[in-house]
């Protein structure tokens, strides 16, 4: 999962959700979004279609694997440092 959460997060009221639960899944889902259910501006829940709910949890398992946190701290150990066009250039490389 590529995009930071914050950017695939939509609003919708408790009445919105009675109304049509399907019918916000469904919006969530083309959009890649979840879903915050609010009643009078407190969250109450979210609302996660299946796809992104997998890609949440393959994230997580992963944050999670030893060898991703070997990496992490192989890095920060690390004295090279990239600039942001170095990174955007590898991340493109490696999305072509």
């Amino acid at each position: 999962m590529n995009r930071q959460l914050i950017t695939q997060e939509e609003f919708a009221s408790v009445q919105e959700a009675q109304a049509g639960i399907s019918r916000l899944f469904e919006k969530a889902r083309k959009k890649g979004k979840f879903i915050r259910i609010m009643r009078n501006q407190e969250p109450l829940g979210v609302l996660i279609p299946n796809e992104v709910w997998e890609s949440l949890l393959e994230d997580f398992e992963a944050s999670l694997s030893r060898g991703y946190k070997k990496d992490i701290a192989d890095s920060r150990n690390s004295k090279i440092r990239y600039s942001s066009n170095e990174i955007k250039k590898m991340i493109s490389y490696n999305n072509d």
